[in-house]
C-alpha cells in the first residue's frame, strides 16, 4: 500500500486559509484602486493630455489668419478702385476707354463732305466733362489713390508681415501677434495715405493748369509725359533707390535692426518699413499719371512689378534695366 499525499496548499483549511484569503483581498483592492485611478484621472492632469483645445490651434495658425486678413484687405481695394465709388467713371469704363482710342484711328484721307475743321465721331473721342473741385470730391480722390495703393503695395509687403508675426510669435507677445502684425501693416498702409494726399494735391494742379485730360485721366502733355518717364527712369539707378530696395529685399534684417516691443513699436515699424518703401516705389507710382490714373492695366502691371523688383532672384538687374526701358520710351514719346 503506498502511502496517500495530502491535499494541495491551496485547499488547506482553518487559520492559515482566512489569512491567505484575506491578504489576496487586499493585494486585489489595492490593484483596482489603481487602475482606477489611472482610467479614470480628472482635473489638470487629464487636461494636460487632451491635446491643444480650438484657441490653441487657432494661435498657432496666426500666420495665416494675418495673410487672410492681408488677402480680404487686398481684395476689397482692388474692387472699390475698378468700381471706382465716387469718381465721374469705373476703372473698367477706363479701361475700355483706353482700348478704344488706341484701336480707333483717324484716317488720313478725309471724305468729301468733311473738313479739317470737322469734329470727330463720338466713337473716336469721348468727351468727358472736366470736373469741378470741391472738398468732397478732392476727399473721394485722395481716398481713391490710398484705396489703389493698399491693392498694389500690400502683396509686396506680405514677405516683411510674415516675417514680423512669426518672431512676435517667439517673444513675450506671442499671445498677441496677430494684432500686433494687423498693427504693422497700418502703420505700412498710413505712409502710402500720406503719398496719396500729395498725389491729389499734383493731380489738382495739373488738372488745374490744363495738363491732364479729363476722360482718361492721364497727362495729355506729350512734353510731359516723356519728362516724367525719363525721370522715372534716371531715378531707377540713384543710390536712394537701391538703398531703400535693398531694405525692402532683406526684411529679416530690418526687423532685427529696428525691433521695437508693443502695439505702439508694432505701428512704429510698420511706418519705418512703408518709409523705405515709398522710397524704393514712388517714381514707379508716378508713371500712372502718364498711364492712366486709374488704367488697371498700369496698377495690375505696376503691382506685379514691385513684386518681381522685391523677391525675384538676381532682382538687382531689374531696376536697371527697367531704368534703361523708361528713358528709351520717355525719348520716343519726346521726339516721336
Amino acid at each position: 500500500m503506498g502511502t496517500k499525499l495530502p491535499p494541495a496548499t491551496g485547499t488547506s483549511t482553518g487559520p492559515g486559509r482566512a489569512a491567505s484569503t484575506a491578504s489576496n483581498a487586499r493585494a486585489g483592492a489595492s490593484a483596482r484602486s489603481h487602475k482606477g485611478t489611472a482610467g479614470h484621472a480628472t482635473g489638470p492632469a487629464r487636461a494636460a493630455t487632451a491635446g491643444p483645445g480650438i484657441a490653441e490651434r487657432l494661435a498657432r495658425r496666426d500666420q495665416l489668419i494675418v495673410l487672410l486678413a492681408a488677402a480680404a484687405i487686398v481684395v476689397l481695394a482692388f474692387t472699390y478702385t475698378v468700381v471706382g465709388v465716387g469718381m465721374d467713371m469705373s476703372a473698367l469704363d477706363m479701361a475700355r476707354m483706353e482700348l478704344t482710342s488706341q484701336t480707333v484711328m483717324p484716317s488720313t484721307a478725309l471724305p468729301p463732305a468733311a473738313s479739317p475743321s470737322s469734329d470727330p465721331p463720338p466713337a473716336a473721342m469721348p468727351m468727358v466733362a472736366a470736373t469741378t473741385w470741391t472738398p468732397g470730391y478732392a476727399i473721394l480722390v485722395a481716398l481713391m489713390w490710398w484705396v489703389m495703393m493698399i491693392a498694389m503695395m500690400t502683396p509686396s509687403a506680405a514677405p516683411a508681415l510674415l516675417l514680423f508675426t512669426a518672431l512676435k510669435r517667439q517673444g513675450a507677445d506671442q499671445d498677441k501677434a496677430p494684432g500686433l502684425a494687423l498693427l504693422f501693416l497700418t502703420g505700412y498702409l498710413l505712409i502710402w495715405a500720406l503719398f496719396s494726399l500729395v498725389a491729389t494735391a499734383l493731380q489738382w494742379g495739373l488738372g488745374h493748369a490744363g495738363l491732364v485730360a479729363p476722360a482718361l485721366m492721364k497727362i495729355s502733355s506729350s512734353g510731359l509725359a516723356g519728362t516724367v518717364l525719363i525721370l522715372a527712369g534716371l531715378y531707377q539707378f540713384s543710390a536712394l533707390k537701391n538703398a531703400c530696395l535693398d531694405h525692402c529685399r532683406s526684411p529679416a534684417q530690418f526687423l532685427t535692426r529696428h525691433r521695437r516691443p508693443g502695439a505702439r513699436g508694432a505701428l512704429q515699424m510698420g511706418a519705418h518699413h512703408g518709409t523705405f518703401c515709398l522710397g524704393c516705389c514712388w517714381a514707379l507710382m508716378a508713371l500712372l499719371f502718364v498711364g492712366g490714373i486709374m488704367n488697371l492695366f498700369w496698377i495690375a502691371g505696376l503691382a506685379f512689378y514691385v513684386i518681381a523688383e522685391k523677391t525675384l532672384p538676381y532682382s538687382a538687374l531689374i531696376p536697371k534695366l527697367t531704368g534703361v526701358a523708361l528713358i528709351l520710351a520717355g525719348l520716343v514719346v519726346l521726339f516721336y
